[in-house]
């Protein structure tokens, strides 16, 4: 499904860590409509819901729904804190292309993706 990196993980252990549902919760990372790229990233801390595909390392939880996650598949969320700025950011492979802010990407059609993945150019 996803791939959380080790500075996703321990920034979202420090997130996590005064909330009164710590146990239960997690990240919900989701797509939906919108941004200058067609689609764009939503995140928030909540709890799994039913139909959920769920990623757990090292005690932290990600929750993506089942339309978000055809989106994400093979993604990897990392956390970074630099001169040009501070946050989560998502590198999708199944994305055509991206906006400059990273919060919004147009997705590959079916047929790139499977060119894609045929070898095909």
């Amino acid at each position: 499904m996803i791939t959380v990196t080790d500075s996703a993980v321990k920034q979202l252990r420090t997130l996590l860590a005064g909330r009164a549902d710590a146990d239960r919760a997690g990240l919900r990372l989701f797509v939906e409509n919108g941004g200058c790229s067609g689609l764009s990233y939503g995140m928030e801390f909540g709890e799994s819901h039913p139909g959920d595909e769920t990623v757990e390392r090292d005690g932290v939880r990600v929750f993506v729904d089942a339309a978000s996650a055809a989106h994400l598949r093979g993604s990897a969320i990392d956390y970074f804190d630099g001169l040009t700025g501070t946050g989560f950011r998502i590198q999708n492979p199944n994305a055509k292309r991206t906006c400059g802010c990273g919060t919004s990407f147009e997705p590959e059609t079916a047929a790139t993706a499977d060119a894609r993945t045929a070898g095909v150019s």
